[in-house]
Protein backbone atom coordinates (compact mmCIF):
# COMPACT_ATOMS: atom_id res chain seq x y z
CA UNK A 1 0.00 0.00 0.00
CA UNK A 2 1.39 3.53 -1.26
CA UNK A 3 1.34 6.26 1.03
CA UNK A 4 2.42 10.26 1.40
CA UNK A 5 4.89 11.09 4.15
CA UNK A 6 8.15 12.99 4.70
CA UNK A 7 11.25 11.32 4.91
CA UNK A 8 14.71 13.21 6.13
CA UNK A 9 17.50 13.09 4.77
CA UNK A 10 20.00 10.63 6.98
CA UNK A 11 22.91 10.85 5.12
CA UNK A 12 23.71 11.56 0.94
CA UNK A 13 27.73 10.48 -0.61
CA UNK A 14 28.91 10.82 -4.17
CA UNK A 15 30.14 6.93 -4.55
CA UNK A 16 30.73 7.07 -8.63
CA UNK A 17 30.78 9.66 -11.01
CA UNK A 18 27.64 11.56 -10.79
CA UNK A 19 25.76 8.59 -8.65
CA UNK A 20 24.53 9.29 -5.16
CA UNK A 21 23.91 6.99 -2.68
CA UNK A 22 20.88 8.60 -0.56
CA UNK A 23 19.58 7.49 3.02
CA UNK A 24 16.49 8.63 4.02
CA UNK A 25 14.38 7.81 7.27
CA UNK A 26 10.98 8.03 8.29
CA UNK A 27 7.63 6.07 8.10
CA UNK A 28 7.87 4.61 4.71
CA UNK A 29 10.70 2.85 5.71
CA UNK A 30 8.50 1.58 8.47
CA UNK A 31 6.88 -1.71 6.06
CA UNK A 32 8.42 -3.80 3.73
CA UNK A 33 9.16 -3.44 -0.05
CA UNK A 34 8.77 -5.13 -2.94
CA UNK A 35 11.79 -5.63 -4.97
CA UNK A 36 11.87 -3.57 -7.62
CA UNK A 37 8.88 -0.94 -6.17
CA UNK A 38 9.99 2.64 -6.14
CA UNK A 39 9.43 6.20 -4.62
CA UNK A 40 8.39 9.28 -6.24
CA UNK A 41 10.02 11.96 -4.42
CA UNK A 42 9.05 16.18 -4.59
CA UNK A 43 12.50 18.01 -5.57
CA UNK A 44 12.48 20.66 -2.93
CA UNK A 45 12.62 23.10 -5.40
CA UNK A 46 9.07 25.10 -6.07
CA UNK A 47 10.29 25.64 -9.61
CA UNK A 48 9.59 21.96 -10.02
CA UNK A 49 6.33 20.12 -9.70
CA UNK A 50 6.78 16.83 -10.96
CA UNK A 51 7.78 13.86 -8.69
CA UNK A 52 10.91 12.59 -9.54
CA UNK A 53 10.32 8.10 -9.62
CA UNK A 54 13.82 6.43 -7.58
CA UNK A 55 14.21 2.97 -7.29
CA UNK A 56 14.74 1.64 -3.88
CA UNK A 57 18.15 0.04 -3.42
CA UNK A 58 17.77 -0.73 0.51
CA UNK A 59 15.39 -0.86 3.14
CA UNK A 60 15.85 -1.45 7.01
CA UNK A 61 12.73 -1.79 8.62
CA UNK A 62 13.88 -1.78 12.12
CA UNK A 63 16.08 1.07 11.48
CA UNK A 64 13.54 3.03 9.46
CA UNK A 65 15.46 3.65 6.98
CA UNK A 66 15.21 3.25 3.05
CA UNK A 67 18.30 4.07 1.10
CA UNK A 68 18.20 5.17 -3.10
CA UNK A 69 21.04 4.90 -5.51
CA UNK A 70 20.55 7.84 -8.29
CA UNK A 71 22.49 9.50 -11.05
CA UNK A 72 22.42 13.60 -11.38
CA UNK A 73 21.09 13.81 -15.03
CA UNK A 74 19.34 17.18 -14.92
CA UNK A 75 18.37 20.35 -12.59
CA UNK A 76 15.85 17.92 -10.12
CA UNK A 77 18.92 15.62 -9.51
CA UNK A 78 21.37 17.87 -9.40
CA UNK A 79 19.12 20.11 -6.78
CA UNK A 80 18.43 16.88 -4.35
CA UNK A 81 22.17 16.00 -4.75
CA UNK A 82 22.99 19.20 -2.96
CA UNK A 83 20.43 18.88 -0.41
CA UNK A 84 22.25 18.96 3.28
CA UNK A 85 21.38 16.37 5.98
CA UNK A 86 18.22 17.18 7.27
CA UNK A 87 16.36 18.32 4.41
CA UNK A 88 12.61 16.95 4.60
CA UNK A 89 11.46 15.04 1.49
CA UNK A 90 7.92 14.64 0.54
CA UNK A 91 7.96 10.66 -0.45
CA UNK A 92 5.25 8.73 -2.32
CA UNK A 93 5.18 5.13 -1.76
CA UNK A 94 6.11 2.58 -2.47
CA UNK A 95 4.92 2.57 -6.09
CA UNK A 96 4.40 -0.26 -8.75
CA UNK A 97 4.66 -3.80 -8.99
CA UNK A 98 8.02 -5.51 -8.08
CA UNK A 99 10.07 -8.71 -8.70
CA UNK A 100 8.16 -11.89 -7.58
CA UNK A 101 9.86 -14.21 -5.36
CA UNK A 102 7.28 -16.25 -3.21
CA UNK A 103 7.64 -18.95 -5.77
CA UNK A 104 11.59 -19.67 -5.22
CA UNK A 105 12.87 -22.18 -2.59
CA UNK A 106 15.97 -22.02 -0.48
CA UNK A 107 18.76 -23.95 -2.10
CA UNK A 108 17.21 -22.81 -6.16
CA UNK A 109 19.69 -20.68 -8.37
CA UNK A 110 18.57 -17.07 -9.35
CA UNK A 111 20.36 -15.09 -12.19
CA UNK A 112 20.54 -10.99 -11.39
CA UNK A 113 21.19 -9.04 -14.96
CA UNK A 114 22.01 -5.05 -14.70
CA UNK A 115 23.36 -1.88 -16.18
CA UNK A 116 24.22 1.41 -15.35
CA UNK A 117 21.32 3.10 -13.20
CA UNK A 118 18.98 -0.44 -13.52
CA UNK A 119 21.25 -1.89 -10.81
CA UNK A 120 20.12 0.16 -7.75
CA UNK A 121 16.88 -1.91 -6.99
CA UNK A 122 18.62 -5.24 -7.91
CA UNK A 123 20.37 -4.80 -4.75
CA UNK A 124 17.54 -4.94 -2.30
CA UNK A 125 16.24 -8.11 -4.52
CA UNK A 126 19.52 -9.77 -4.19
CA UNK A 127 19.36 -9.13 -0.26
CA UNK A 128 15.80 -10.43 0.15
CA UNK A 129 17.02 -13.68 -2.56
CA UNK A 130 19.66 -14.54 -0.10
CA UNK A 131 17.90 -14.00 3.02
CA UNK A 132 15.43 -16.68 1.37
CA UNK A 133 18.58 -19.54 0.79
CA UNK A 134 18.25 -18.74 -3.02
CA UNK A 135 21.89 -18.50 -4.82
CA UNK A 136 22.60 -15.86 -6.73
CA UNK A 137 24.90 -14.88 -9.65
CA UNK A 138 25.53 -11.20 -10.33
CA UNK A 139 25.30 -10.31 -14.03
CA UNK A 140 26.16 -6.39 -14.26
CA UNK A 141 27.30 -3.99 -17.52
CA UNK A 142 29.09 -0.52 -17.01
CA UNK A 143 30.77 1.80 -19.25
CA UNK A 144 34.05 1.65 -17.76
CA UNK A 145 35.33 0.70 -14.12
CA UNK A 146 35.39 3.95 -12.95
CA UNK A 147 31.54 4.01 -13.08
CA UNK A 148 31.02 0.64 -11.08
CA UNK A 149 29.31 1.08 -7.71
CA UNK A 150 28.28 -1.27 -4.58
CA UNK A 151 30.55 -3.57 -5.59
CA UNK A 152 31.53 -4.98 -2.57
CA UNK A 153 28.17 -4.84 -1.43
CA UNK A 154 26.93 -7.45 -4.40
CA UNK A 155 30.05 -9.22 -3.98
CA UNK A 156 28.80 -10.16 -0.30
CA UNK A 157 25.78 -11.17 -1.44
CA UNK A 158 27.15 -13.78 -4.34
CA UNK A 159 29.22 -13.92 -7.44
CA UNK A 160 29.44 -10.91 -9.52
CA UNK A 161 30.55 -11.23 -13.03
CA UNK A 162 30.95 -7.67 -14.43
CA UNK A 163 31.15 -6.23 -18.47
CA UNK A 164 32.14 -3.09 -19.69
CA UNK A 165 32.17 -1.46 -22.64
CA UNK A 166 35.83 -0.11 -23.35
CA UNK A 167 37.06 -3.69 -21.32
CA UNK A 168 38.54 -1.79 -18.60
CA UNK A 169 36.99 -4.52 -15.88
CA UNK A 170 35.82 -7.80 -16.82
CA UNK A 171 34.56 -8.76 -19.48
CA UNK A 172 35.05 -6.26 -23.03
CA UNK A 173 31.32 -5.34 -24.22
CA UNK A 174 28.00 -5.37 -23.55
CA UNK A 175 25.97 -7.58 -21.55
CA UNK A 176 24.47 -9.89 -24.42
CA UNK A 177 27.99 -10.17 -25.19
CA UNK A 178 28.72 -11.61 -21.76
CA UNK A 179 25.50 -13.93 -21.99
CA UNK A 180 26.47 -15.56 -24.56
CA UNK A 181 30.51 -16.14 -24.08
CA UNK A 182 29.97 -17.24 -20.27
CA UNK A 183 26.03 -18.00 -19.36
CA UNK A 184 25.32 -19.58 -22.16
CA UNK A 185 23.73 -22.33 -20.04
CA UNK A 186 21.74 -19.77 -17.75
CA UNK A 187 18.17 -20.80 -19.82
CA UNK A 188 18.41 -24.42 -18.06
CA UNK A 189 20.94 -23.20 -15.20
CA UNK A 190 18.84 -20.67 -13.16
CA UNK A 191 15.16 -21.24 -11.63
CA UNK A 192 14.59 -17.70 -11.89
CA UNK A 193 15.86 -14.41 -13.75
CA UNK A 194 15.79 -10.99 -13.20
CA UNK A 195 16.53 -7.74 -15.07
CA UNK A 196 16.59 -3.91 -14.73
CA UNK A 197 18.56 -1.45 -17.38
CA UNK A 198 18.69 0.00 -20.30
CA UNK A 199 16.96 -0.54 -23.16
CA UNK A 200 19.13 -2.85 -25.28
CA UNK A 201 19.80 -5.15 -22.10
CA UNK A 202 16.05 -5.56 -21.46
CA UNK A 203 16.05 -6.67 -25.32
CA UNK A 204 18.18 -8.91 -24.73
CA UNK A 205 17.64 -10.54 -21.89
CA UNK A 206 13.80 -10.61 -23.27
CA UNK A 207 14.43 -12.17 -26.02
CA UNK A 208 17.00 -14.85 -24.61
CA UNK A 209 14.10 -15.74 -22.00
CA UNK A 210 11.48 -15.68 -23.26
CA UNK A 211 10.40 -18.98 -22.59
CA UNK A 212 11.69 -19.03 -19.12
CA UNK A 213 8.77 -19.73 -16.94
CA UNK A 214 10.67 -17.52 -13.95
CA UNK A 215 12.03 -14.71 -16.32
CA UNK A 216 11.45 -10.76 -15.30
CA UNK A 217 12.43 -7.09 -16.38
CA UNK A 218 11.86 -4.00 -15.41
CA UNK A 219 11.57 -0.99 -17.46
CA UNK A 220 13.10 2.10 -16.86
CA UNK A 221 10.59 5.52 -18.13
CA UNK A 222 10.08 9.16 -17.14
CA UNK A 223 7.24 9.02 -14.94
CA UNK A 224 4.54 11.57 -14.62
CA UNK A 225 2.60 11.12 -12.00
CA UNK A 226 3.53 7.51 -10.74
CA UNK A 227 0.22 6.20 -9.85
CA UNK A 228 -0.91 5.24 -13.09
CA UNK A 229 -3.50 8.56 -13.37
CA UNK A 230 -1.63 10.42 -16.26
CA UNK A 231 -0.89 7.94 -18.80
CA UNK A 232 2.21 9.15 -19.64
CA UNK A 233 4.38 6.16 -19.48
CA UNK A 234 2.60 3.10 -21.15
CA UNK A 235 3.83 0.67 -22.83
CA UNK A 236 1.87 -2.38 -25.31
CA UNK A 237 1.06 -5.85 -24.33
CA UNK A 238 2.97 -7.83 -26.99
CA UNK A 239 0.02 -10.50 -27.35
CA UNK A 240 -2.53 -7.33 -28.26
CA UNK A 241 -0.51 -4.13 -28.58
CA UNK A 242 -3.78 -2.54 -28.81
CA UNK A 243 -3.65 -2.84 -25.18
CA UNK A 244 -1.46 -0.14 -23.33
CA UNK A 245 -0.03 -0.99 -19.81
CA UNK A 246 0.91 1.98 -17.25
CA UNK A 247 4.64 1.19 -16.27
CA UNK A 248 4.15 2.76 -13.24
CA UNK A 249 1.31 0.44 -11.98
CA UNK A 250 1.06 -2.04 -14.20
CA UNK A 251 5.23 -2.59 -14.13
CA UNK A 252 7.63 -1.44 -13.64
CA UNK A 253 8.37 -4.88 -13.49
CA UNK A 254 7.15 -7.44 -16.22
CA UNK A 255 7.39 -11.04 -17.58
CA UNK A 256 9.38 -11.62 -20.80
CA UNK A 257 8.06 -11.16 -23.87
CA UNK A 258 5.01 -9.89 -21.82
CA UNK A 259 5.12 -6.32 -23.16
CA UNK A 260 6.78 -4.76 -26.27
CA UNK A 261 10.31 -3.05 -25.73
Amino acid sequence: MSVEATLTIQHQTQIAPNIYELCLAGSIAEQPVTPGQFVDIKIPSDALLLRRPFGVAKVDTQQKTMTLLYRVVGEGTTILSQAPVGTELSVLGPLGSGYPIAQLQSGQKALIIGGGTGIPPLYELSRQLVAKGVQVQHLFGFATQSAIFYQSEFEALGPTAYATNDGSYGYQGHIGLLLDAQFADALTTYDAIYACGPKGLLMAVDNRFAEHPNAYISLEERMACGIGACYACVTKLRSNPEVQLKICDDGPVFKTNEVLI
